[in-house]
């Protein structure tokens, strides 16, 4: 896959908060609120049917909410309703690189965020001068079907020092707080759960158990390279 000359010059609003370092991505407004309710900053709004009855709606609303809380929330996927509502932030897979017009998306100052697989693809990628990154996936995930394999930790550490803290990173797929710990140590900016939250019996709970993984004192014993 090569970069279309579409795609080249581009530079993406940067994040006011920096990403990290819970990254939820949901499928539900209420859900989304109360993630915001609870202090989380970063947010993605994802709807896998474009035919959903209700999707310009819930995009409206995750955006509201987003302005309300003063939350960072990305849409998933629907550019065209997200550039609409005046989304704080869109998030797009490679294969959407290709459709969406991206020199609007930069120009009204919406930021991005960028799904990466392989090596080339990240390449693409940051060619974009995205908001951020996000690499995956890390661990086998039932949420979505995946053409390439589980990445694992170690390759996840070689993708971010091709980054070299150019953009914010952020590691997705399978991840839960059983693995939570070494994926933080990598050097990775923040962590995108999907199951951990959609599934929590207790999302205070939840929340409280990856802030406690999730610390400076954490950061300090990460991996350094050479």
């Amino acid at each position: 896959m090569t970069t279309p000359t579409l795609l080249k010059n581009l530079s993406f609003a940067r994040m006011n908060e920096g990403i990290g370092p819970l990254y939820p991505v949901v499928d539900d407004i209420a859900l989304l609120k109360r993630l915001l309710a609870f202090g989380v900053r970063t947010v993605q709004l994802r709807v896998k049917d474009a035919n959903h009855p209700n999707l310009s709606t819930m995009i409206e609303e995750a955006v509201k909410c987003g302005r309300l809380c003063n939350a960072q929330v990305f849409i998933n996927d629907h550019w065209e309703k997200a550039l609409a509502a005046g989304a704080y932030g869109i998030h797009l897979g490679q294969d959407d690189l290709l459709s969406a017009d991206l020199n609007a998306i930069a120009k009204a100052g919406i930021r991005l965020g960028v799904s990466t697989r392989t090596a080339d693809e990240l390449d693409i990628a940051m060619s974009l001068t995205p908001s951020y990154l996000a690499i995956g996936h890390i661990f086998p995930t039932p949420t979505k079907q995946m053409p390439t394999p589980p990445q694992g930790v170690n390759q996840l550490k070689t993708h971010l020092q091709t980054v070299s803290g150019r953009f914010p990173t952020v590691a997705i797929g399978g991840i839960d707080l059983s693995v939570a710990a070494d994926v933080w140590r990598s050097g990775v900016d923040a962590i995108a759960v999907v199951r951990a939250v959609t599934q929590s019996n207790d999302l205070a709970a939840t929340l409280q158990a990856f802030a406690e993984v999730l610390t400076e004192d954490a950061r300090n014993e990460r991996t350094t390279f050479v």
